[in-house]
C-alpha cells in the first residue's frame, strides 16, 4: 500500500534500530522507565515475531527508507464472534514531526484491510490513557471507545 510519499510494508531487521527509536520516544507510564538503547533484547524479540504467523510489525517509509510510523498487527483466536479471529493493534507510532500528513490514517487503513483480508470480526487497540491525541485520532477513525482496559505488570 502506498500513499503519496510513503510506503508500507512489512519491517526489517534494518528497520529495527528506527522503530524502536519512535517506539521509545512516545513511551508513556510504566514503559518510560522500562525501556533501553540496548538493540539486543528488541532483536531476539524481533526476529521471535518475524517466526510469529499471527504477528507483523508494519513500518511506512519514504523513498529514503526512513520509517515514519510503525504498528504491530496480531491475530488472535477465540470463540466469540462466531469463532472468527480479531486483529490487535500494538505500539502504533508516527513521528511527531510526520503527523497530520495522513500517515496514520493510511496505517489504521492498511491494518482494516488486512485483518479483513485474515477473515477478522475486528480490529481492536488500547491505548495509554496519557495519550489523548492518539484517542481523539482512534474515534476519527471509527473506533469506539467501548471497554475499559486493566493491566497488571510482572
Amino acid at each position: 500500500m502506498s500513499g503519496h510519499a510513503f510506503t508500507i510494508r512489512v519491517a526489517t531487521g534494518d528497520d529495527l534500530p528506527q522503530i524502536v527509536a519512535l517506539m521509545n520516544a512516545a513511551a508513556v507510564g510504566a514503559r518510560a522507565s522500562l525501556e533501553t538503547d540496548d538493540m539486543t533484547v528488541y532483536a531476539a524479540a524481533f526476529k521471535e515475531i518475524e517466526k510469529a504467523p499471527e504477528a507483523d510489525i508494519f513500518v511506512a517509509v519514504d523513498s529514503q527508507g526512513t520509517v515514519l510510523s510503525t504498528y504491530q498487527l496480531t491475530l488472535e483466536k477465540g470463540l466469540a464472534f462466531q469463532g472468527r479471529p480479531r486483529a490487535t493493534v500494538e505500539s502504533m507510532h508516527t513521528r511527531a514531526d510526520q503527523r497530520g500528513k495522513g500517515i496514520g490514517r493510511a496505517m489504521i487503513a492498511h491494518a482494516k484491510q488486512t485483518a479483513a483480508e485474515k477473515g477478522c470480526c475486528m480490529v481492536q487497540l488500547t491505548s495509554n490513557a496519557q495519550r489523548v491525541d492518539a484517542h481523539r485520532f482512534y474515534l476519527r477513525e471509527g473506533f469506539e471507545q467501548s471497554h475499559l482496559g486493566f493491566k497488571l505488570m510482572l
